[in-house]
């Protein structure tokens, strides 16, 4: 009988040893560190910013590998990067802050119309220099987020975006059959259209229904005019796209007074009877 128990005895203490034996160990992963990215960008100013040089390059800005270091070595994983653009002296704090999210690469680059575009979305003033600042900050699953050095740029000045560039002249005159001075070029004074704002005229004038006109921004000049998108009066009279060395524009077909305005941002006229 002792010798029964006994051998019950060894073969749990068997099992027991067996059934440890087959636990496996956790092997945890530790963050060790990693170092911050080097942002460097490829001028030190930003260039000039305008509607004719919109597709251009602005700036490409390259940085280096943060190398993240776990317990288990140099990471292999992907990391991801944010761009960060604000108006200098806010720490990357304010509402207006625009993010770019990068994944891998250690490069970007934008074009002038994609620059403005943060630009204005940071509710900088056309036309006014401003000072802003841009940094990487890069992230990985299970480590702290690193940013990098602050890069700065002074007197950057956006543009206000236009789907045709204003005239040079910042002048519009109204010349065509729909108005009393007919074809004639120089136009009469009062053909010609009030500045609103830069991009934006208007005019209050008489018109024949149904004739033609062209708009100039010099007067006594056709070297440059702006017309129809399309063949000479094939236009919706009323409102519509227009573009520079168009063709005749069509009047509405009702004679009489109306209020006629030529909008560059939008690249459309509006022709509205009083």
């Amino acid at each position: 009988m002792k010798n029964i128990l006994q051998k019950i005895l060894f073969g749990g203490l068997l099992l027991v040893t067996a059934v440890s034996s087959c636990k496996k160990e956790e092997t945890k992963i530790f963050f060790e560190g990693g170092t911050a990215p080097v942002l460097t960008p490829s001028n030190a100013t930003i260039p000039a910013l305008s509607v004719a040089t919109k597709d251009n390059e602005a700036l490409k800005l390259t940085w280096t590998n943060p190398n993240y270091r776990f317990t288990t070595g140099v990471n292999s994983q992907d990391v991801s990067y944010i761009l960060q653009i604000d108006k200098a002296g806010t720490n990357f704090a304010s509402p207006a802050k625009q993010e770019v999210s990068i994944a891998k690469e250690l490069s970007t680059s934008m074009t002038v119309l994609e620059l403005n575009g943060f630009l204005t979305k940071m509710e900088l003033e056309a036309d006014k220099p401003a000072d802003i600042e841009m940094r990487v900050v890069s992230s990985i699953k299970g480590a702290v987020p690193l940013n990098s050095n602050v890069v700065k740029f002074t007197n950057v000045i956006p543009y206000e975006d236009f789907a045709i560039l204003p005239p040079a002249s910042n002048e519009l005159y109204i010349v065509g059959s729909a108005t009393k001075g007919d074809w004639s070029n120089p136009v009469p004074a009062g053909q010609k259209l009030t500045t609103v704002k830069k991009g934006l005229y208007e005019i209050t004038l008489p018109i024949d229904g149904g004739e033609s006109y062209l708009l100039l921004p010099v007067n006594g000049s056709w070297d440059v005019k702006y017309g129809a998108i399309g063949a000479n009066n094939t236009n919706n009279t009323d409102t519509d796209a227009f573009k520079i060395g168009g063709g005749d524009l069509k009047a509405p077909a009702a004679s009489g007074d109306y209020k006629l305005t030529v909008d560059f941002k939008t690249g459309k006229f509006k022709m509205t009877k009083l």
